[in-house]
């Protein structure tokens, strides 16, 4: 099954590339990848974009990740999303489904939905 970041990657990679949007960490990471000429800002994460552009770079971002999701939704339904949350982010191991909760927001998935899936899978794991 895939992950968001798999429907994500290609696109904002084209992206980054189109406006040239570049990560970097330290002075020297930001010297070697910054285009002459051109005045960037910081948005987040180490993320620098040409100014003027990041507003248009911000929206794409949020337009990829729409489109991503409901591809993932499509592909892999509510409940198997869940599933592979509940075990990407161990939460069979550690007894906590929070972080999966926190990430499954931005699907609009509730946490009672997440606690259903969780339930039904701890019973399967503990059958086995």
């Amino acid at each position: 099954m895939k992950y968001l970041s798999d429907y994500t990657n290609e696109a904002q990679t084209e992206l980054f590339k189109e406006k040239w949007v570049f990560f970097a960490f330290w002075k020297n990471q930001f010297n070697e990848q910054k285009k002459e000429g051109v005045t960037y800002v910081s948005a987040w994460h180490g993320m620098f974009c040409p100014k003027g552009e990041l507003m248009n770079v911000l929206n794409s971002i949020d337009e990829i990740q729409s489109s991503a999701i409901k591809k993932d939704i499509d592909e892999n339904g509510i409940d198997g999303i869940i599933r592979r949350e509940l075990y990407n982010h161990e939460c069979f191991y550690t007894g906590d489904i929070s972080n999966a909760v926190s990430f499954l927001e931005q699907y609009w998935i509730t946490e009672e939905q997440v606690d259903k899936i969780y339930i039904i899978e701890r019973a399967k794991e503990n059958n086995n």
